[in-house]
């Protein structure tokens, strides 16, 4: 399984009557990623009044998390838009900043949400993104005579070998595509002492 994720960092800027949005989107898997981003974008403008933010974790059409927040904009008028943008876009793991400068002219409620929409709209038309493969674990326990075997059919399946403790046996932790487990198991069925996955 994988899905897309930004590829990169971007920083656009919205202007409208006077007020700027200056939108920063990028790669975030978890909340401490996600409040450094923030960090960052409160560093580089720190006069600014608000930095609106929403983001999305894990797989798009299944996020395993979403948050949001409007920063004293009034309730619903900056973050929602932000999220809704970000729903209707097929990429996960991803945060967008919008950092405003007020111009001097009110925009209203109406006009906020959209400034706050285009301004995320137009990093995501910016954003490069790469896929995201999604590892599943696997235990595998074989003699030690099996051990290279092993480490090649995890190679040749994409995968990766995270860990190995040596007792009696090989014990190998390996993250694998979930669409190359089922040949896996079929290749290890006749030497494996023990095979265990965790989803």
């Amino acid at each position: 399984m994988s899905y897309p994720v930004p590829a990169n960092q971007v920083e656009t800027l919205y202007e409208i009557k006077k007020s700027k949005f200056i939108a920063l989107a990028g790669f975030v898997n978890s909340r401490e990623s996600a409040m450094t981003l923030l960090d960052q974008a409160k560093a580089k403008y720190p006069d600014a009044r608000h930095h609106c933010w929403a983001y999305v974790f894990g797989n798009p059409n299944m996020p395993t998390s979403a948050a949001m927040a409007d920063d004293g904009e009034p309730s619903g008028t900056a973050g929602k838009p932000i999220l809704n943008v970000l729903q209707h876009k097929d990429i996960g793991d991803i945060m967008i900043i919008v950092t405003r400068y007020f111009g001097g002219v009110k925009l209203g409620a109406g006009g906020l949400v959209r400034a706050y929409s285009a301004a995320a709209q137009q990093a995501i038309d910016a954003l490069e993104v790469r896929e995201e493969i999604v590892l599943d674990d696997v235990f595998v326990e074989v003699d030690f005579k099996h051990e290279q075997f092993v480490r090649h059919i995890a190679e040749q399946a994409s995968g990766k070998i995270a860990q190995c403790n040596y007792s009696h046996c090989v014990d190998m932790h390996i993250l694998l595509p979930n669409a190359a487990l089922d040949d896996f198991e079929q290749q290890m069925a006749p030497i494996a002492l023990s095979i265990k996955k965790q989803r």
